[in-house]
């Protein structure tokens, strides 16, 4: 088969599994993960039959083929996993999913197609095109691609036991949720439409899941300590003891790799082609963060521990179970806000639709509904239109399922490559909503999470423009890829914007400015507490992943670094890393959420706050950074749009935010004055 056969080929062939049946029929899955893989297959055969000289187009181009058939069977077979109604299809789904990270493996570990690849001659090519070239040629020898065979097949051996305890452990996250059960009086606090929905059985006795929306909102507003502590103990161990001895051996595993490959721990492995380099630069960052933090968190906890000793006699500490109801209660207080208060602006279909529309006015096109098939009746799909033209699709799959993932992600579906494929991103939430009597409302957090989800999915369109699959859409470097998400986050911050889609869902009434104004004073409240959550989580995946496993005890090594870094009492059979996803996802990695936050609000700072979505900073961030998708450096990306490389002063602005006016009054309320 020639390279243009094989091409053209792999356009006629069924672009979605699910269109193919593969949401229904595991049996459909696998054949059309199969029809996939044999052309990634022909397409690997023809690039190693080249015979010429090679050039891009002689060889990366067949490359890309593989790249981009691999890239279609896995993201699609991992959408099914977290998204298929059916159980069996999920299986299979993880066993496909499987099966490709294992031919992706044997790709990395492929001397003669690293050979094929460094003999390619660049000789006025595109920067895009170097880049893709060199940045692949790391990753192969980072895999391992210059040891003997016989290490090499160890080496994908091993990579296949990551991938197998990998998708394990996220699927015992995915399916093993909990019940509560509740007394009447224990859901004291809670809103009425909550309370609408959760009613009592003949013995007065309510039933919650540890699903996201009905665990944030007892966490947050309960009155009862004892259900809160019920809550919190049960979304935490939610996927134990399962996942307890998949990490151990997960961890031990990669571990191994390291070793092979001459790293002195896993972390060092992961950040070697990363923008921060080594775990020790992370380590720096970590502790620069920390100094910026301290003494903020210091005042905050004292704040709010103050402040609930007044109203609870005899309180000696606030636990970790009870730290976002104390946090609440002192809004209301310090605030005057209570965050129950806007949840009626926000109904589910009025955010969505607000979102789309701040995105569309920013990025300057059009979201359009779309007739396309989802993999499930609740599915909304979209057409981006820019010119009139199509130039990409999403799909939003929003509300909770049962079997379905349980967290807020987004997933590619179809990795864009210029003249070949149009970009295909999903957004994959449980947001309250999706029934008819129900209308969704969300929280504040819970906008702030949209607008965030919401701008991975534009990466994933706008940067999805490229020549090369494998530079497309969310392909920078792994610590660059939650700059888009956080920076568009800020936009949720905005009064205008705000007021063009929060109405009360019953009398249509706009966001007050003065409620908006007391919202954003309570939501800058906590931010070093913030930043401490995020060294905890940073810190856990970064240590787990920087020694040797052997004998490691997570119970142990868990509680140990919670009480060093956060001042809320540790509650006894918390088992949160059994279902911290991201140590799958992101493993020693998780430091990405931090270190991005630096880099998007240095770019959110380049906006005009009179005119957040008029400005011409909106077009030069789209050009500069989205529509680069990964054909540019990140570091390069930076300085591009912001002219020099991130600093540190607009995060520590917002960082600090919270104590320059809006706290002034505070320490009187919270010592009773």
């Amino acid at each position: 088969m020639s390279a243009a056969t094989i091409a053209a080929t792999a356009l006629t062939q069924d672009l979605h599994a699910w269109e193919a049946g593969g949401a229904a029929s595991g049996k459909a899955l696998t054949a059309w993960v199969d029809a996939r893989l044999a052309l990634h297959e022909a397409a690997l055969a023809a690039l190693l039959a080249v015979e010429e000289p090679r050039t891009p187009e002689n060889s990366l181009r067949l490359y890309d083929v593989v790249v981009e058939q691999l890239s279609l069977a896995g993201a699609q077979a991992g959408v099914l996993n977290s998204v298929a109604a059916d159980k069996g299809v999920r299986d299979q789904a993880q066993l496909e999913a499987q099966r490709v990270a294992m031919a992706a493996s044997g790709l990395s570990l492929n001397r003669a197609v690293y050979d094929a690849l460094s003999a390619i001659r660049l000789d006025g090519a595109s920067p895009a095109t170097k880049h893709y070239l060199e940045r692949t040629l790391l990753s192969y020898r980072l895999a391992g691609v210059d040891k003997d065979q016989a290490t090499r097949d160890h080496l994908q051996t091993l990579h296949e036991k990551t991938t197998r305890l990998s998708l394990e452990f996220a699927r015992n996250i995915q399916e093993g949720a909990k019940t509560v059960e509740a007394t009447t009086p224990e859901l004291d606090g809670l809103p009425a439409d909550y309370l609408a929905r959760h009613q009592p059985d003949a013995e007065g006795r309510v039933t919650l899941s540890t699903d996201q929306p009905d665990m944030q909102p007892v966490m947050t507003f309960a009155a009862s300590a004892a259900l809160r502590e019920r809550m919190f103990l049960a979304y935490n161990t939610r996927a134990y003891p399962a996942n307890q001895q998949i990490l151990l051996d997960l961890l031990a595993t990669r571990q191994e790799i390291a070793t092979i490959l001459g790293f002195r721990s896993w972390a060092d492995l992961a950040t070697a082609d990363q923008m921060m380099g080594s775990a020790a630069n992370v380590r720096t960052f970590l502790t620069r963060l920390d100094e910026a933090s301290r003494e903020g968190a210091h005042r905050e906890h004292e704040l709010v521990l103050n402040f609930a000793r007044q109203q609870q006699a005899g309180l000696e500490a606030i636990d970790i179970a009870s730290r976002g109801y104390w946090y609440e209660l002192f809004r209301r207080s310090a605030f005057d806000f209570d965050s129950q208060s806007v949840r009626p602006y926000f109904p589910y279909a009025q955010v969505e639709a607000g979102v789309l529309d701040t995105a569309a006015r920013l990025f300057k096109v059009e979201f359009r509904p779309s007739s396309a098939q989802g993999w499930d009746p609740s599915v909304s799909v979209f057409e981006v239109i820019e010119g009139g033209s199509v130039v990409g699709r999403f799909y939003l799959d929003m509300h909770p399922r049962e079997g379905k993932d349980k967290w807020f992600s987004a997933a590619p579906v179809v990795t864009g490559v210029r003249g070949r494929y149009l970009p295909e991103a999903a957004l994959i939430c449980n947001f309250p909503g999706g029934e008819a009597d129900d209308p969704g409302l969300l929280q504040y957090n819970d906008v702030v999470t949209f607008f965030h989800e919401f701008g991975h999915l534009m990466h994933a369109i706008l940067g999805g423009q490229t020549e090369w699959a494998g530079v497309s859409g969310f392909a920078t470097e792994g610590d660059f890829i939650e700059v888009p998400s956080q920076m568009l986050e800020e936009f949720f911050r905005d009064e205008k914007l705000l007021q063009s889609f929060a109405r009360h869902y019953q009398t249509g009434e706009v966001l007050p400015s003065e409620t908006i104004r007391k919202m954003k004073l309570a939501g800058s409240f906590g931010r070093a507490d913030w930043v401490r959550a995020q060294l905890y989580y940073t810190r856990l995946s970064l240590d787990l992943h920087d020694q040797d496993s052997a004998g490691l005890d997570l119970d142990t090594t868990t509680k140990r670094l919670y009480q060093s870094l956060q001042p809320w009492t540790w509650l006894e059979g918390n088992r949160m890393y059994a279902s911290f996803g991201h140590l799958t996802g992101y493993s020693s990695n998780y430091y990405t959420y931090a270190f991005d936050k630096v880099i998007a609000l240095d770019f959110f700072a380049q906006f005009d706050p009179a005119d957040l979505l008029g400005c011409d900073a909106g077009s030069r961030y789209r050009k500069a950074v989205l529509e680069q998708g990964g054909s540019k450096p990140g570091r390069t990306m930076v300085r591009d749009f912001l002219g020099r490389d991130e600093e540190f002063a607009a995060f520590s602005k917002w960082l600090h935010e919270e104590f320059e006016g809006g706290l002034i009054f505070t320490d009187a309320v919270a010592h009773g004055e």
